[in-house]
């Protein structure tokens, strides 16, 4: 059994550095952070100026700011000596080959026997930077290459060399998928290992079609994005954010550090891309790269004139058909098709799955670990070898042998062979939602509307889950799904439509019946476990607050998020926020509990959404004993746990009647001053303070003059009388329209 890593050093507080630093704090690590001394001033300036700016990097690197105090700054003079007590080393300093090694010689010198060693080099091989150290050293020492930004991106490459003892390497991908929450794959000590080796090779591929073939740069973007399931940013933006100097410098470094590669041209760069980058055109850190924002437009290069032009008109054909397809289905479509975009995508396939052929066993022992790196370094929803399955291994074997591409003994049949599943038949089920049985007679309601929205079938489904679950024998209920996010609220959609008809008392009984739904499932008498991850918003925060548990994701953003379509939350949001913030003051006295109000206030006046369920918890979307996951993959079996084990030890549900203390007229006007101070320093706009006056309204208790303690019904009555008025404003319809439309909230 391996114990697990509880104080780390990280060497080198650059970019690289302080995120490292700051993931294996967030996960509760003591981390000490060090780089040189400064050579005027004080001798933490250098180690402390590097942190402070990763604390401003977006999205944020740490789950809390509270989060940093885990992290213990120092410089290489005075605080070396701290090393002595940690259990693993993580080198990120700069990419120097010499500093490498004088720092691995400084270390064995000092760490001890058992402390393990590792480097986040992309571009070093691993084996040098432990030249001149002894047998026992580079036993424990191996590669440990981190994805940017390391928080968010589940892959870690763990590079091992010929000296790495078996048992070390066991033990971190051991860590590194438990606590860290990271995605393994074991690469080749061989030039950038191996998602960078790929996906290298895919950009410059992209680069050789827009200088030599003829494509520009937005049709390239539209056929290597979404549409064949990659990120949006495909590959010019994506190359833009990386930063083309970058690009260029781990292009030359392949060109001479894979001498033979049979594909080694291919990494020679483009005469345009090194005249950008002499012209200092950067990407985004220069402000333009191969696109450019100019007056709200965007613009790309003109790779003749260097000049940044409106984008032309895509000549893709029947790519607008294509694109309305399943994935799976668009793509087998795509690669048969006769036009320009089939053109592309059928040769530039082909020469990266010849690519990925011939890179087995030199970079890694098994396909399925190239394939599981490019899904999880760069968010390919389909990987080289799955790909090459999906469209057929054989027709895509011919089709390469025509091509005359050589094709390496190893290949030979597909590279995931079938294998059926047997999928079990829901419980019930409609179009929008379903009810499995996990097993051990426990359910899983998961709704499958579009954006998981909270649709009148998704309620309907609450309903008959609720049901069976009270007039049965199984144990439980968990709440989730598989998707990346759990619930994106409301369906607005549903909303506007019955607005625009005038039913107001239909959306009043749509109102009422969320709230008492979500009534039911607070009280059950039977557990029910939330399973969250990803955007949890509006109506679907109200569903997580009102579950007596919680298994959350640790990327987990949650808020109300109501006021963005000229709303409040009417179904129960307020209600348990005002309870949260009586129940976390010292004592139910006014001057007491009116600072956690008013944070609650202006958390939801905001539209504040939680950047980890950490925060979620200081925010008051989730209890304080919500279990959070680094892993939040395990999160529907920790939630199926958490209801045996409650059914185990007998579950008593939550109390029932209990009251609620609010604040009255008094504390309706300090809130209503912090909604005026916030129209008044612009960040506020007069309609955003009006709703405001309503979220205060309801959260203080109404027309109440003195402190009181309210019933919950109290509450929920106040909740829906002041969200049925506010889609009757003009503003609150033209909210709900843009965001319908644009996907953007609109401040009006």
């Amino acid at each position: 059994m391996f114990q697990p890593f509880r104080t780390v050093a990280v060497l080198g507080a650059g970019v690289m550095g302080s995120q490292i630093a700051a993931h294996l704090a967030n996960i509760g690590l003591s981390v000490h952070l060090l780089d040189i001394a400064a050579p005027t001033g004080a001798k933490n300036d250098v180690v402390e100026g590097a942190f402070k700016k990763a604390l401003k990097l977006s999205p944020p690197i740490l789950f809390t700011e509270k989060t940093a105090r885990k992290i213990m700054l120092g410089n290489f003079d005075e605080h070396f000596a701290r090393l002595r007590s940690v259990d693993w080393v993580i080198e990120a300093v700069i990419e120097d080959l010499q500093i490498k090694q004088q720092l691995m010689e400084r270390l064995e010198s000092i760490i001890q026997p058992e402390t393990i060693v590792s480097t986040n080099t992309s571009g070093i091989p691993i084996r040098w930077i432990a030249k001149g150290r002894s047998e026992a050293f580079r036993k424990r020492f191996l590669g440990t290459h981190f994805f940017n930004p390391p928080r968010y991106l589940k892959l870690l490459e763990l590079i091992p060399t010929h000296d790495t003892d078996a048992a070390v390497l066991d033990r971190m991908k051991w860590f590194a998928e438990l606590y860290l929450g990271k995605g393994v794959v074991i690469a080749k000590d061989t030039p950038n290992f191996i998602a960078n080796r790929i996906g290298i090779f895919v950009t410059l591929l992209g680069l050789k079609a827009w200088t030599e073939q003829s494509y520009s740069i937005e049709e390239i973007d539209t056929l290597t994005g979404t549409l064949i399931g990659r990120p949006k940013s495909a590959t010019f933006r994506t190359a833009d954010l990386v930063g083309l100097d970058t690009l260029v410098a781990v292009a030359d470094h392949l060109y001479q550090a894979a001498p033979n590669d049979e594909h080694r041209e291919m990494f020679r760069v483009p005469d345009v891309l090194r005249k950008m980058v002499a012209t200092g055109t950067l990407g985004a850190k220069s402000g333009q790269g191969f696109y450019k924002k100019q007056r709200g437009q965007i613009l790309s290069i003109n790779p003749k004139t260097f000049a940044y032009e409106p984008a032309q008109p895509l000549n893709l054909g029947e790519l607008d058909q294509i694109a309305m397809l399943p994935l799976h289905d668009r793509i087998r479509r795509l690669y048969t098709s006769p036009g320009r975009a089939g053109d592309f995508f059928r040769q530039s396939t082909l020469e990266m799955l010849n690519y990925g052929a011939h890179r087995i066993p030199e970079i890694a022992d098994d396909p399925h670990e190239v394939d599981r790196a490019m899904r999880w370094g760069f968010g390919w929803e389909i990987g080289l070898f799955e790909l090459w399955d999906l469209l057929g291994f054989e027709p895509v074997l011919a089709d390469m042998q025509a091509a005359q591409m050589t094709m390496p003994d190893w290949v030979k049949h597909s590279f995931y062979p079938n294998v059926v599943i047997e999928e079990k038949q829901p419980v019930w089920q409609n179009a929008e939602a379903a009810l499995l049985d996990m097993g051990d007679r426990v359910l899983l309601y998961e709704f499958r509307s579009k954006g998981n929205t909270l649709s009148n079938k998704v309620l309907e489904g609450f309903a008959v889950a609720l049901s069976m679950l009270e007039t049965t024998d199984y144990k439980g209920l968990v709440i989730g799904n598989n998707s990346d996010h759990f619930s994106g609220g409301a369906n607005l959609v549903e909303m506007a439509t019955i607005a625009q008809t005038g039913n107001w008392s239909a959306i009043e009984t749509l109102i009422s019946g969320f709230q008492a739904l979500l009534q039911r499932i607070h009280y059950s008498p039977k557990p029910i476990v939330a399973a969250i991850q990803g955007r949890v918003l509006g109506g679907g925060c109200e569903l997580v607050m009102a579950c007596p548990k919680v298994v959350a994701a640790a990327e987990t953003y949650i808020g109300l998020v109501e006021v963005g379509v000229g709303l409040i939350p009417g179904a129960g949001g307020l209600m348990r926020m005002v309870s949260r913030a009586a129940e976390r003051s010292a004592t139910e006295t006014p001057s007491q509990v009116l600072p956690f109000l008013r944070t609650a206030f202006e958390t939801i006046a905001t539209a504040k959404v939680s950047t980890s369920a950490a925060e979620a918890q200081m925010l008051g979307f989730l209890p304080c004993d919500a279990r959070i996951l680094i892993n939040g993959e395990h999160r529907l079996e920790v939630a199926k746990a958490e209801v045996l084990h409650l059914d185990r030890i007998g579950y008593v549900p939550p109390a029932q009647n209990c009251s609620i203390f609010v604040l009255g007229q008094a504390g309706r006007a300090a809130l209503e001053h912090t909604a005026y101070v916030f129209e008044q320093a612009g960040y506020a706009s007069e309609y955003d303070r009006y709703l405001a006056s309503r979220l205060a309204f309801v959260m203080t208790g109404g027309e109440l003059t003195a402190p009181a303690f309210v019933s919950e019904d109290y509450l929920l009555q106040l909740e829906r009388e002041s969200f049925v008025p506010l889609l009757h404003q003009a503003k609150t319809q033209a909210r709900i329209a843009h965001l319908l439309k644009t996907k953007k909230p609109l401040r009006n």
